[in-house]
């Protein structure tokens, strides 16, 4: 009996000692919970699971493989983003949150915050409540720090938090020290958790955004000008018919309480996706996932977009500009995006006819090398902005409608008229006669090696890795190899045949002689060029065939628009 009692005095000690540490334990658990709702966020990790490495329960990429199978992510969708299954879900029935992680030996770590909205989902009338909103968010300050104090704070951290905003993705992103995580952390978890929603940054945000469409875009870059308002010109009417920083007079018109409301009708954990990559500690994510579940639950977006307006013919827009130089873009919408099984073989034709800032495309020799017209000439089937100042797209530029374009660059205005006779003449011939297997061969091995360029820092793996889960397409240099691997001469000269064409093309013209040049078009008068020092005989003989090459234009086809009027 003595005994007895001994053994229950014991277990009692026992439970008495259990029940402290569970106390003790909830109570640093709420505290750490509570610092965290106060900003002093704190990196806690938790042991991984018995038998795996550190990290490895975080490590998954869930996406669509490369050789069709899927993963957890959900079904491929041609044209929307899907609702892919989350690595972290709690045991209720709470909104997922998506994630696409990337560890690895870095000191650095990488953040790229997604959102499902961006530009098409602008309500009519409201043009630019998108942009408006990422900028108040990524440069407007959160309710602990003004903006000047963040900027204060990250530049001894050698860092940066930005915005893009397309279409339909609003990303932001920025890369740390590791040994920096924290504070900046805490910072960016602030900046788009918890906003500032000042009304002097909403006035200074709003000036800047009405002056970079007003002033740098209408005044100071012909060349993006051009590219802008053809997607413009092609999407008259469509969600994607105005710039993604809006229009001037509907961004004149908006209110911070029309950002304020877009925020909290798109800015959802369903619209969420959470990318990380480098040497985040192991439970970093789940800390990141339980953070952004401030946000309410929301619906996952489905943009639902008409097809682009049918192009009967050649359209022509002339932007009349005092410009020393004419700069041409042109182009027509496209069934293709990186989820359809074409678009590698399109992609192909693409770098051979016109490859960005490349001296081999077929275009660049064309034009420059032999003929010395202008600085370059490039094609695309992807939404490629700020092409001057790059080599590289960016990534999460991802849409379910994309167009063909070709890029001159600004050419001399008496050589205009032959620039686009030249560049459409070339495009017949592609169209006509398709690729040789020299061609083929050469654009493939080089497009193989010239992927690996396209993710070449971590930031942009991650950038990447993002777009292949919209596009349930893989790992995206696995998928752009494997495609090239199995792609056959055959396989090209078909998709050339199917999606190009050049006979129903939206054209835009920037020129300071806009009568002149509409006049010259739509009269069909020869184009002759002359050159500063002899050519060779066949080049003149060909000259004399662009210089009268045919362009179906009339009168009526050929608007010419003030520049002020653009993106007003």
């Amino acid at each position: 009996m003595r005994r007895n009692k001994g053994l229950w005095l014991i277990v009692g000690m026992i439970i008495i000692v259990a029940g402290g540490a569970l106390v003790y334990g909830s109570h640093c658990w709420a505290a750490g919970r509570a610092k965290a709702r106060d900003g002093e966020r704190v990196i806690r990790g938790r042991a991984p699971a018995a038998g795996s490495e550190p990290g490895e329960h975080v490590t998954a990429l869930s996406m669509a493989r490369g050789d069709g199978e899927r993963s957890l992510e959900g079904d491929s969708a041609l044209g929307r983003a899907r609702e892919p299954s989350s690595l972290y879900q709690d045991a209720g029935r709470r909104a997922k949150i998506s994630t696409v992680l990337l560890p690895r030996k870095s000191p650095l770590v990488s953040f790229r915050i997604l959102f499902n909205v961006g530009a098409a989902s602008d309500p009519p009338g409201k043009e630019g409540v998108a942009a408006l909103t990422a900028a108040m968010l990524s440069q407007g300050g959160s309710r602990q720090m003004t903006y000047e104090q963040i900027v204060q704070a990250m530049y001894p951290l050698a860092t940066s938090f930005t915005a893009q905003v397309d279409k339909e993705m609003t990303v932001f992103y920025g890369t740390t020290h590791r040994d920096n995580l924290e504070t900046y952390y805490r910072i960016i978890a602030d900046m788009l958790l918890d906003p500032g929603w000042r009304e002097d940054d909403f006035t200074r945000l709003k000036t800047e955004a009405i002056n970079f469409l007003k002033v740098n875009l209408r005044s100071s870059n012909d060349e993006e000008l051009g590219k802008e308002e053809l997607y413009n010109f092609i999407y008259e009417g469509h969600p994607y018919g105005h710039h993604n920083r809006g229009r001037v007079e509907a961004l004149e018109k908006l209110t911070l309480a029309d950002v304020k409301a877009f925020y909290r009708q798109h800015y959802t954990q369903a619209n969420l996706v959470i990318g990380l990559a480098g040497g985040y500690p192991p439970n970093f994510p789940e800390r990141v996932v339980a953070d952004f579940r401030r946000l309410p639950p929301g619906a996952p977006a489905t943009l639902k977009l008409p097809p682009p307006p049918p192009i009967r013919g050649l359209k022509m827009r002339i932007i009349q500009k005092e410009t020393r130089a004419t700069a041409i873009s042109f182009g027509f919408p496209i069934p293709v995006n990186r989820a359809h099984p074409d678009w590698p073989a399109l992609w192909l034709v693409r770098s051979y006819f016109g490859e960005h800032r490349s001296s081999n495309s077929y275009l660049f020799q064309r034009m420059r090398e032999i003929r010395g017209l202008n600085y370059g000439d490039y094609a695309y089937i992807e939404y490629f902005p700020r092409g001057m100042f790059q080599f590289y797209p960016d990534p999460n530029l991802a849409r379910q409608q994309q167009i063909f374009q070709v890029w001159i660059r600004p050419v001399e205005p008496q050589n205009a008229h032959f620039a686009l006779r030249i560049a459409l003449y070339e495009l017949k011939k592609l169209v006509d006669r398709g690729m040789t297997r020299e061609d083929f061969e050469a654009t493939r091995q080089y497009l193989s090696k010239f992927v690996n360029l396209m993710v070449r820092t971590q930031d942009r793996r991650l950038g990447y890795a993002l777009d292949s889960r919209y596009y349930g397409i893989g790992e995206f240099t696995q998928y752009v190899r494997r495609a090239l691997a199995r792609l056959t001469l055959e396989d090209v000269n078909r998709v050339i045949k199917k999606y190009l064409q050049y006979k129903n093309i939206k054209i835009v013209v920037v020129t300071r002689d806009a009568r002149e040049f509409r006049d010259a078009v739509a009269s069909n008068r020869p184009s002759p060029i002359h050159y500063p020092a002899p050519k060779p005989k066949e080049i003149l003989q060909e000259d004399e065939i662009i210089a009268r090459f045919h362009l179906d234009l009339r009168p009526e086809d050929i608007e010419i628009v003030p520049v002020e009027r653009v993106f007003q």
